[in-house]
């Protein structure tokens, strides 16, 4: 299925405003390693800590960080976690309004970053997996928002549904397709933007060879064809970007002593999604990603690391 024109796109008369995000909340469990241990070893941590996260979470952060008005809908569950998800939210000047909170645990990810800022995660889904239809409110929240963000921890009946009504309404739909998989074509029917690393292009896209750089290209070009736009993050070397099937441009990244990775994809999201929102042309505002996310990996810990408006501002000024 192949995607033509961007004449509908990007919505430039759209009266709508705000980002709404449709994900994830999870509480992190980060233990700090030399290295990351293999099958049956057991290693002494440096140092272990707790942070609010999720990929919803963390980019609904970054989108009111980077200026945006944003809201968001997903679940926390009763347990202690629940509180502090929902005290995060709050505190970073997010609506939960449309947060939903429900008997049991809460999302939890564990955590491994290595001194190298590798990590490997493990999440345990929790409260989120519940989230599986939108409400009456969630929906009208969706049809009033500038551009709606949605990740893949949800079930994928409510990330469908959401860019069905938010395409419907004249919103931006965006999808960060991560935990990685292969997407049904009714989803992507409904979408304006797709965000994916490279282990997630290659995974989203069938296209076999993890790792090789023309399994990347190949990968890439597959998914321009389907979607009117397209990032493929590509960590340290920045991103490229896809609009109507052909390669755009590329957005290099700043060179930065990274401390911890976790959460820099998410911070790129977020602020990408507060940009377009707030009218940037892509490759302005895939820049100004760019600048947030290398910010981000300054410092431990998703949501702490996620940068400000003036941080952001400032570091895209500073001189290379």
């Amino acid at each position: 299925m192949e995607r033509g024109g961007y004449a509908r796109h990007m919505h430039s008369a759209n009266p709508h405003s705000g980002v709404t995000i449709v994900g994830s909340a999870n509480m992190d469990i980060v233990f700090e390693v030399e290295r990351i241990p293999g099958p049956g070893e057991t290693l002494l941590a440096d140092r272990a800590a707790r942070y609010p996260g999720g990929k919803g979470l963390n980019q609904a952060v970054a989108a009111a960080r980077s200026g945006a008005a944003t809201a968001f809908v997903g679940a926390v569950g009763s347990d202690d976690n629940g509180g502090s998800l929902t005290a995060a939210m709050t505190g970073a000047g997010i609506s939960t309004e449309w947060l939903r909170t429900v008997e049991g645990e809460s999302g939890q990810a564990f955590i491994v970053v290595d001194r190298a800022a590798e990590n490997t995660i493990i999440v345990a889904s929790g409260a989120n997996a519940t989230v599986s239809e939108l409400t009456g409110e969630d929906r009208a929240q969706l049809e009033r928002s500038a551009a709606v963000l949605m990740q893949l921890e949800l079930p994928m009946s409510v990330v469908e549904e959401a860019a069905r009504v938010a395409h419907y309404a004249g919103a931006t739909v965006m999808l960060n397709a991560a935990p990685a998989e292969r997407l049904p074509e009714s989803l992507l029917a409904n979408l304006d933007l797709l965000i994916v690393n490279e282990h997630e292009a290659l995974i989203v896209s069938g296209v076999a060879g993890v790792g090789e750089r023309g399994g990347l290209a190949k990968a890439s070009a597959r998914l321009a064809a389907l979607v009117p736009r397209l990032v493929v993050t590509l960590g340290s070397e920045g991103s490229v970007l896809y609009e109507n099937g052909a390669e755009l441009a590329r957005v290099p990244a700043r060179k930065v002593d990274a401390v911890d990775t976790t959460g820099a994809g998410d911070t790129f999201c977020g602020a990408l999604a507060a940009a377009l929102a707030e009218g940037r042309d892509f490759t302005a505002a895939a820049s100004f990603a760019t600048a947030a996310a290398a910010l981000s990996v300054q410092r431990v810990g998703a949501v702490p690391s996620i940068p400000t408006r003036r941080e952001i501002d400032s570091f895209q000024a500073a001189p290379v």
